[in-house]
């Protein structure tokens, strides 16, 4: 696997390899698209059956697909810290953008924990209208960190 292009200025990795970026899209893209597609069957696709509103036969299947791609993405996360988030940082490049992303997915991760272990129904339903809301609007955040200028000029007074 090729190694990940230096930046000297930057002291360490910034721009990850190709194949490297393909993967990190491929679960990202997973992870997101399937969590979509619980929170639109859990809400939108339930029909009535004989004891009142029954989940759709497809909801646990895009619940259990969402938990694969998360634990992929926890991997991923690792991986983009150390070849990407280290340098990226003492370069000063992006940085707001990178940090408002990288804080939004420990929500993330923090809130799916929580949704995994609260036993509270009230605590449950507060955390998963946080744990969507963020989600829902994650690549927005990412398409700003990808799509920011490289270095914010501090403004003189």
């Amino acid at each position: 696997m090729k190694r990940a292009r230096v930046n000297p200025r930057a002291g360490g990795p910034v721009k990850m390899t190709r194949r490297r970026r393909l993967v990190v899209y491929g679960v990202t893209l997973g992870v997101w698209a399937s969590g979509v597609l619980w929170l639109v069957f859990h809400n939108f696709l339930a029909h009535r059956g004989a004891f009142g509103l029954e989940a759709n036969p497809l909801e646990p299947w895009w619940l259990k697909l969402h938990g694969a791609f998360a634990f992929a993405a926890l991997w991923l996360f690792g991986l983009i810290w150390g070849a990407h988030v280290v340098g990226g940082w003492t370069s000063h490049r992006r940085r707001w953008s990178g940090g408002v992303l990288f804080g939004l997915f420990v929500l993330l991760i923090v809130s799916g924990y929580l949704l995994y272990y609260a036993g509270d129904d009230s605590l449950r339903a507060k955390v998963s209208l946080i744990h969507w809301i963020i989600g829902l609007g994650a690549p927005v955040l990412f398409l700003w960190h990808r799509l920011a200028p490289g270095r914010i000029k501090p403004v003189k007074a």
